[in-house]
């Protein structure tokens, strides 16, 4: 601070003198805009300003950017989604495939610490593992995507069990559920108990796969996860299925 005031010239006394202004001075003001932020949020300065000016105040831009810029105004102001309210929902599921599905993410990263995520489904009715995308990032077109997928492969549920993330709530998936006749079931925020299936799924798959592997890199992680999916589907005995596998108990449900 010394050598920029010797450049331009200035005091040290001079700029570090406190203000001798009225604490009060910029009371109006400080009213005035937090008034308008309270209504509208998403307003920058400018439509901030043109706004006093249309209620008839006279201040100076310079002196509302300042007292703008004094309240952190100008910074990014991230607004809170709110979420609907959520029945409580017991966890009923109709022991046939195709009647409820269920989705969920899962996070963890690479060995070089470069992070990544999937999106886990299963057939709540036979247990049965149907997808694990691996990637970076999944967007709600991500979700709808691999949820296609699925579709030309089995057909779609009539449900999906999820909980409340950005990706769920997402009004692209909304009204793809609602273009394709799925109900899109949210359970309660912070009830992770109504979504018990996939929370089980989840820590078999954080137990045997993510914390039992260094990742290189994400097609790794994707050839290790679609090998221990089959394994699950095809190898691997429930006790909540009479001890057969989900594939066995999905293809007697089927077949009776």
């Amino acid at each position: 601070m010394s050598k920029a005031c010797r450049i331009t010239g200035v005091s040290r006394t001079f700029w570090y003198q406190p203000s001798t202004k009225n604490p009060d001075h910029d009371k109006d003001v400080i009213e005035a805009l937090n008034e308008i932020v309270s209504k509208h949020r998403r307003w920058g300065f400018w439509k901030c300003y043109h706004r006093l000016r249309h209620q008839g105040k006279k201040w100076n831009h310079k002196r509302v950017y300042r007292v703008y810029c004094a309240m952190k105004l100008n910074l990014p102001r991230r607004t809170k989604k709110r979420i609907p309210a959520r029945k409580a929902q017991p966890l009923e599921v109709i022991a046939l495939p195709n009647k409820m599905w269920s989705m969920d993410f899962m996070s963890d990263s690479l060995y070089r610490g470069r992070c990544f995520r999937t999106l886990n489904i299963i057939d709540e009715g036979v247990r049965e593992a149907l997808a694990i995308e691996v990637d970076s990032s999944l967007p709600a077109a991500r979700v709808v995507r691999v949820l296609e997928q699925l579709k030309e492969r089995r057909g779609l549920p009539e449900q999906i069990r999820v909980d409340n993330g950005p990706e769920f709530i997402a009004q692209l998936l909304i009204d793809w559920c609602q273009k394709e006749g799925v109900t899109l079931h949210h359970i309660q925020p912070g009830k992770p108990t109504q979504n018990a299936y996939i929370e089980r799924f989840n820590r078999s798959f954080r137990y045997e796969v993510l914390d039992a592997h260094l990742f290189d890199d994400l097609e790794q992680v994707r050839e290790i996860a679609w090998e221990w999916m089959i394994s699950y589907n095809e190898e691997r005995p429930h006790a909540s299925l009479n001890n057969l596998t989900p594939a066995q108990y999905s293809n007697l449900k089927l077949s009776a």
